[in-house]
């Protein structure tokens, strides 16, 4: 599990994505894997994201795959059944926790307040996703939030763009950050695999001018 989270850390920036069509699962992790990214989350926000995870798992083995958008244990296993070798949710799910905390499966539940960062503390987890981001304070949060809990680290997401993306990467208790700009639907359902390819690059640019 601590692998996991310095494969995260390391990646610095997690394109969050939505699959319309398993056909095109493979080609975009083939692309963001070009682009230098290794970390990809596939949202159960469309009925494809189950097979697409299983297509990834079996063509594009270098790419570490969160499930996210999980809502119930229920497509959690799913998720993880698929090769998901994490869940992502976003908000605070105790069943869900409770599942992958049994089971040694990665969970970064997500958190709005201080009061869900301390129920996820409670559970033994120190990784979480702040969400929305942007909308609840964003940098300014985070910032707040370093002081009371400062054995946390959290994922923003949610409003996260290149424009502000360095800003979130500067703080110390920032993991990576989750983004949609990357490998967005409009791109991925017309196969312009190329440019999400030029994106992913752009984004590992950003991250290294800010961490090195």
């Amino acid at each position: 599990m601590k692998e996991f989270y310095e494969q995260i850390k390391n990646a610095g920036i997690v394109p969050v994505v939505k699959i319309n069509h398993v056909e095109n699962a493979v080609g975009m992790a083939k692309a963001l894997l070009k682009g230098g990214l290794s970390v990809v989350e596939i949202t159960f926000r469309s009925s494809a994201a189950e097979d697409a995870i299983r297509e990834i798992t079996k063509n594009v083995p270098d790419v570490c795959i969160c499930a996210g958008t999980v809502l119930s244990v229920e497509t959690a296993k799913r998720a993880v059944d698929a090769g998901a070798k994490a869940i992502v949710s976003p908000g605070t799910n105790p069943e869900v926790v409770e599942w992958c905390v049994k089971n040694d499966i990665p969970v970064i539940p997500g958190c709005a307040t201080p009061s869900e960062i301390e129920r996820c503390i409670g559970f033994g987890l120190q990784v979480v996703k702040l969400f929305p981001a942007e909308t609840i304070g964003g940098v300014k949060m985070l910032k707040a939030l370093s002081g009371p809990y400062q054995d946390v680290l959290f994922m923003p997401t949610g409003g996260i763009s290149p424009q502000n993306v360095k800003d979130y990467l500067a703080l110390k208790n920032v993991l990576a950050c989750g983004g949609s700009w990357i490998a967005n639907e409009a791109l991925i359902d017309s196969g312009d695999f190329n440019h999400i390819t030029r994106l992913a690059e752009e984004s590992v640019k950003m991250f290294h001018e800010v961490r090195g």
